[in-house]
């Protein structure tokens, strides 16, 4: 019955997206690992910096980003600015505005409101699994059943595993002491998930000139020194992407 609702009640169709969906989970299932390191930490962090339980919680389930959960708990610790705080998080996740250019292709014939929910599940390692498969496949002028499924199967296998071991973290972190180490465990889990990603000239000078300005902005008020990292690094993939466009136009 829940198969039914899920995948639909025409067999041929529920054969299909069913097909796709676990063509999807087997494809994200090695970066599982690493992503449950990345939540089990965050998870921590976040009851570590004074957040209660409930609102913890709430922010794993609201924002389905690590990455920008971890930018914004030092400042919300700090009582910076509600503006400071909302700046660094829009900051740090402008990456997904590129995303959603790159997967437009692939969803435009989607209604709003679904395209809408696949972006509040869309995170890095799903849009860097199911771009660089379907970029091999060539653009789909219509929509495509199947990569639609596909890309619910990768992101119910992040989003899953991101709340299930954030929500962990949350639940264990006041009893873990702080000289385990885990800081250093969730920065080796974020690099076996970052690196893979890190294909072609754009995104290795923007990593480079990120990572750079990221050490010699440390010190920074506020931690804005992420921030000016964060539009560093996209100003100089882009550049780079401009000037590889340039010279093949010519």
């Amino acid at each position: 019955m829940l198969g039914h609702r899920i995948f639909g009640r025409s067999p041929a169709l529920a054969e299909l997206r069913r097909t796709a969906w676990a063509a999807g989970l087997r494809a994200v299932a090695p970066a599982l690992v690493a992503l449950t390191v990345w939540g089990l930490v965050t998870g921590v962090a976040t009851v570590k910096s004074g957040l209660t339980q409930w609102q913890a919680i709430g922010m794993s389930l609201l924002m389905f980003a690590g990455t920008a959960q971890l930018a914004a708990l030092p400042l919300i610790v700090a009582d910076a600015p509600l503006w400071v705080v909302l700046i660094t998080a829009a900051v740090v996740n402008l990456r997904f505005v590129i995303f959603s250019a790159g997967l437009y292709p692939y969803f435009r014939h989607l209604p709003l409101g679904r395209r809408l929910a696949l972006g509040y599940v869309t995170g890095d390692v799903s849009f860097a699994i199911s771009v660089s498969r379907w970029s091999l496949q060539g653009r789909p002028g219509e929509g495509s059943t199947e990569r639609t499924w596909f890309y619910l199967g990768v992101c119910s296998g992040t989003w899953v595993t991101w709340q299930i071991s954030s929500i962990a973290g949350i639940l264990v972190g006041s009893g873990i002491p702080g000289h385990w180490g885990l800081d250093f465990v969730a920065i080796l889990a974020l690099v076996a998930l970052v690196l893979p990603m890190i294909v072609g000239a754009p995104m290795i000078a923007g990593a480079l000139v990120a990572g750079t300005v990221a050490v010699l902005a440390a010190a920074a008020p506020l931690k804005l020194g992420l921030v000016v990292a964060v539009v560093a690094g996209i100003g100089a993939a882009l550049l780079v992407d401009l000037a590889q466009e340039r010279r093949g136009a010519r």
